[in-house]
């Protein structure tokens, strides 16, 4: 959030200075106070403490008595200025401007002056007066003080943001490193171009010597402002702590607020602000936020306009009003008041670079690319607009893959292997998805898959970086990572899909206008029902967290888990409990209330009043779901102790545990942000396990009856413990005892059948039983945890081995589909699902399979390629002769591909038709 930084305090905060100048006068034999320079620094102190009246007052007190330092004024106009008092400000500039004619820090506060009192084109000339008097008498400003006011004015100018850090900043640095103003206007530099980390180190490297400058711990948390929001927190509580009536710390709380929903805090905050100054144009753009949300017309109507008071034509005010929007996912409503806000000032980059960005999530993407290559044009140092131009050259080489539903982009190579599969996923998830929630789209939605996880996050967040992201959905526009961009551990990317197309369906119903908690929770919970190895299910780590450490969120209050969680964990929790919130209104007051919750909020009706009244009141709500949470809580594993003894690592934390962490969450900005973060977007979770098999052939579920759940009770000391049989079975592997470590394992594996985290004690088992040369035992265990995981490939490959070598073609083609739904890039897998189809007599699909075998460059083409030969051949496709000549190529003694390609060249002989005999005629008798 930019903020203005008193130009008077920008220079030295020394006495000696002050001293010094009395000396000088009193050998010239002219009058002076001796405690001039004593007050000036009681001034600036007044000033920091926000004690603005009283600073106000002391430096009239000093301009009657005449004295003559320039930031006397200095003083006064900024004191006016926060206060409001934009009239006064303006007398006190004249004045200001008569006594120093020639400087150029007072034209520059000037600018800022004129604006807030309605005259544009006064404050433009105050930026062509201080060039000209640089133009003229350089040799006055080149003091590190005015370097720093040159180069604020050189930014505002359109000078290169590089060339100003260089020759401007630095050197002032260089010439006074006790100079306040130049690490200050060097964050403030970097934070205009979205370089979170640079603003960081200039604002740490100026607590370094001013520790007790609320400016610069509020520069800090800016910096942490797009993505770490507990440190941001924490810096903003200290600048407040200095001073606290801070106004540009309490409205960066308020945006914090705004954010978690929390819209009555953030008004009391507001409230504190509108104490020091009525007129702030940003508290009233708050207000007019918060009442766009609220859907009152006509508050946000008054608080627009008392914005715009001072300023009719501050392009601010529609620009953070869009922004907020865009955050709240309303991209529509926020480029349009990015519209506005370039209607007032079309060189207004900051709006220009965010209607851009509103424009690509909404899927307008030839204006969105266009705007981006202006910002580009204009300010080759903003990173978000040097990131999207990067970005689209490198898209112009995706594949695009239509139906009447989707438009598909992917990587040309992907779009070959699993392109066609995507977009079947996705046209099934279209099918289920619209016709249950009753939606009918009236576009095709986008879906860009980005086999580079720097471009993801550009194409996302506007900037690289945040690689704990699995996909994020916009309304009509989704993102996701491919899985060559996520290591050795990739996601379930089918259920990725599946999950943001939901987000789709909800979005789009709500016309954007729901809470984050809502549609991330309908997202998981409708992957649990398509597919329950999809989506979170309760594990040991939620458990402990339920009934153990009291973490659930009241539903009144869930937006709140979204944005300051203590640790990525409790951010999947979040998720979590929201689909088990969902879970639980769909069971006790079926999927019309749900629906008609969704219609509630397509109209502007706040979250919390559309359940009460779809539902029940949240006082009588609240109770109950907590009772159902409770007991899917200690419906885990009952049958084991899960006291964790004295001294134990917390095992039971592994299971909750995401194999891709995910990052703290954002409320991200245009810019992006380089630090890992989440985001006010819509996101895909990363956990996906514990689901117990859907049986399909079992009849609907009866209504959920909710009743209090008692505590749960004392586990006895004969029960097993969790830790206590883990530690066992780790300890026998260890020592290669495997058949003894089979013992503990098994009653894990019986006790808590769903557990599926990494280090499972299936995977354990099955390791044991392979040790043992006990393959069906160890074929069984792999299989039970298959049937349960949605990404346990690790267990699928070696079940695919397992079922090629006993011919069980059925189960190496189960085992192959479900490991290309996690690692479609993977030649093996498809090889397995090849050979299973082709023994299966499933010829078409044997074909595909092959075909994509060779797209991956297996080190045994010329086998492939012979496969794939004979299928065709069978099948009457010319090509067969093509492949079986390339297996002769890769392989030139390979008897039987020479064998099929002869066979294949050999000229058919016509088949005559067989000659009948002539007709004989009837004889007469």
């Amino acid at each position: 959030m930019p903020t203005r930084f008193p130009l008077f305090l920008h220079g030295r905060r020394f006495p000696q200075a002050s001293i010094a100048l009395a000396t000088l006068l009193v050998l010239l034999g002219l009058p002076c106070r001796t405690f001039a320079a004593a007050d000036l620094d009681a001034c600036r102190e007044l000033f920091l403490t926000g004690k603005y009246a009283e600073c106000n007052a002391l430096a009239d007190q000093a301009i009657a008595d005449n004295e003559y330092p320039e930031e006397w004024r200095e003083l006064k106009i900024n004191a006016l200025l926060t206060l409001g008092r934009y009239a006064d400000s303006l007398g006190a500039l004249t004045n200001a401007l008569t006594r120093h004619g020639s400087s150029i820090r007072i034209r520059l506060l000037g600018r800022e002056v004129y604006q807030f009192n309605n005259q544009p084109e006064r404050a433009k000339e105050m930026l062509r007066e201080i060039n000209e008097l640089v133009t003229y008498r350089g040799w006055a400003y080149r003091d590190p003080p005015n370097m720093v006011v040159l180069g604020r004015t050189a930014l505002l100018l359109g000078v290169d943001p590089k060339q100003v850090l260089e020759k401007l900043y630095d050197k002032a640095k260089t010439a006074d490193p006790t100079l306040r103003d130049a690490y200050l206007a060097s964050g403030e530099l970097a934070l205009g171009k979205h370089d979170y980390e640079l603003a960081a180190k200039s604002f740490r490297d100026g607590l370094k010597r001013f520790p007790k400058d609320p400016e610069f711990h509020f520069g800090l948390a800016r910096a942490f402002a797009p993505g770490e929001r507990g440190p941001m927190v924490l810096a903003l509580q200290a600048a407040l702590k200095l001073n606290t009536n801070h106004i540009p710390s309490r409205l960066l709380l308020a945006d914090h607020l705004i954010d978690a929903e929390e819209y009555e805090e953030a008004e009391q905050l507001l409230d504190l602000v509108q104490k020091v100054n009525p007129n702030h144009p940003e508290a009233w753009s708050y207000r007019a936020i918060i009442a766009h949300l609220r859907a009152d017309t006509a508050a946000e109507t008054k608080a627009r306009a008392n914005a715009l008071k001072p300023w009719p034509t501050n392009p601010r005010v529609a620009h953070l009003i869009g922004q907020k929007l865009s955050l709240k996912y309303r991209f529509a409503e926020g480029a349009a008041a990015q519209r506005q806000a370039l209607k007032f000032d079309p060189d207004y980059l900051p709006a220009k670079i965010q209607l851009a960005q509103d424009l690509l999530r909404l899927g307008e993407e030839t204006e969105g690319w266009q705007l981006a290559d202006e910002v580009y044009q204009k300010d080759g140092y903003d990173v978000s607009a040097f990131n999207l131009v990067t970005l689209k050259e490198a898209m112009g080489k995706f594949q695009t893959l239509t139906n009447q539903h989707f438009i598909l982009r992917m990587g040309e190579r992907e779009a070959r292997i699993y392109g066609r599969a995507a977009l079947a996923l996705l046209e099934r998830a279209h099918a289920t998805l619209c016709t249950k929630y009753g939606l009918k789209l009236d576009r095709p939605v986008t879906v860009e898959i980005f086999p580079d996880q720097k471009d993801f996050a550009v194409r996302t967040f506007g900037m690289p970086g945040n690689p704990g992201y699995l996909g994020v959905c916009f309304g009509a526009v989704i993102t996701a990572n491919s899985p060559a961009s996520q290591a050795a551990h990739p996601a379930n990317w089918q259920a990725v899909l599946w999950h943001e197309f939901c987000h789709v369906v909800t979005l789009q119903l709500t016309k954007n206008k729901m809470p984050r908690w809502l549609s991330e929770g309908i997202s998981v919970f409708e992957e649990r029902q398509e597919n329950p190895t999809w989506g979170q299910a309760m594990n040991a780590r939620y458990r402990a967290m339920i009934l153990e450490d009291d973490e659930l969120t009241p539903i009144g209050d869930l937006s709140s888990a979204f944005m300051a969680p203590k640790t990525p964990l409790h951010l999947d929790f979040a998720y979590y409990q929201s689909s088990l919130v969902v879970e639980f209104l769909v069971g006790k007051f079926g999927i019309d209330s749900l629906k008609r919750i969704l219609a509630d909020l397509a109209k502007g009706t706040e979250i919390n009043a559309a359940i009460a009244a779809r539902t029940a009141p949240l006082d009588k709500l609240e109770p109950e779901f907590e009772a159902f949470a409770r007991k899917r809580a200690t419906d885990l594993a009952p049958g084991l102790d899960w006291t964790k003894p004295d001294g134990e690592i917390d095992l039971a934390a592994a299971p909750g545990m995401p194999r891709l962490r995910r990052a703290l969450p954002k409320a991200t900005t245009v810019g992006g942000t380089n630090s890992p973060t989440a985001t006010n977007v819509v996101v895909a979770p990363l956990t996906t396990t514990n689901a117990p098999p859907k049986n399909p052939g079992a009849p609907p579920a009866t209504p959920l009856v909710v009743a209090p759940v008692p505590p749960p009770p004392n586990v006895t000391t004969n029960s097993p413990n969790f830790y206590a049989l883990t530690r066992e079975a780790k300890e026998l592997l260890a020592k290669k005892k495997w058949r003894e470590a089979t013992e503990p394992l098994k009653k894990l594996v019986t006790l808590h059948p769903t557990q599926t985290s990494p280090g499972n004690a299936y995977q354990l088992l099955a390791l044991a039983y392979q040790r043992l040369n006990e393959t069906a035992l160890e074929r069984e265990t792999l299989a039970r945890l298959a049937a349960i995981s949605a990404d346990a490939i690790d267990a699928y490959q070696r079940l695919m081995e397992l079922g090629a070598k006993t011919n069980d073609w059925r189960a190496v083609s189960t085992n192959a589909a479900r490991f290309l739904a996690v690692n479609p890039l993977l030649a093996p897998a498809h090889r397995h699902l090849a050979r299973a189809s082709e023994e299966l007599g499933q010829t078409t699909e044997a074909i595909e399979s092959y075909k994509t075998v060779l797209e991956l460059d297996p080190p045994d083409a010329a086998d492939a390629h012979y496969r794939l030969a004979r299928l065709l051949h069978k099948t009457g496709d010319p090509a067969a002769r093509q492949h079986a000549l390339q297996a002769a190529e890769e392989a030139p003694r390979f008897r039987e591909a020479l064998s099929l390609l002869l066979e294949i060249s050999a000229p058919k002989t016509p088949v005559k038709p067989p000659v009948k005999p002539p007709v004989k005629p009837p004889v007469k008798p």
